[in-house]
């Protein structure tokens, strides 16, 4: 499988790095326009019931379009990891550390798949709060519904915004460590 990686990674070394950038921009700048347009937008809505059935809707439409783009960003990340050799520069056969800098960046890569691996669960618990919240609406529950969706606006994507900052600041980091 590594060798089927490498070969992968050879021959389309740009394109997987290109999705994987988009993915990221597409991620990331998504929740960011939801949170500081779409999001304000929504709050001048003074019919309470509409403003939360169209945050509501907001939602799954950014859900809708970000899925496919985490799932690209989650494989290329894989690819790059062991195409890049981070591992093999790093690591010798016998498991000792070849290289102080090299196990460095190697970590740091690791810590940048961690940082993916969270905000891609709290995206699950997020489409789990906003599929609830739906729910919620269709049975009348306008109060329980904008419980869900504020902590959704208020906290989830936020930090995921943050994390996802940080998780490009660690790309680019990456990308210039040799």
């Amino acid at each position: 499988m590594k060798h089927l990686i490498y070969t992968v990674f050879s021959e389309y070394k740009n394109i997987i790095v290109f999705l994987h950038i988009i993915s990221a921009v597409v991620w990331v700048g998504g929740m960011i326009a939801m949170r500081f347009a779409a999001h304000q937008s929504i709050q001048l809505i003074e019919n309470v019931p509409e403003k939360i059935a169209r945050s509501a809707h907001a939602l799954k439409r950014l859900f809708s379009i970000v899925t496919p783009f985490i799932v690209i960003l989650i494989i290329t990340a894989v690819i790059m990891s062991v195409g890049y050799g981070f591992r093999t520069a790093a690591v010798g056969m016998d498991g000792t550390v070849l290289n102080d800098y090299a196990m460095f960046i190697y970590n740091a890569v690791h810590v940048k798949e961690a940082i993916w691996f969270i905000m891609t669960v709290n995206f699950i618990a997020m489409v789990i709060r906003r599929n609830k919240a739906a729910r919620l609406i269709a049975n009348g529950d306008l109060i329980g519904a904008a419980s869900s969706l504020k902590l959704i606006a208020k906290f989830m994507v936020p930090l995921n915004i943050l994390l996802g900052i940080l998780a490009v600041y660690l790309g680019v980091f990456l990308r210039n460590a040799y």
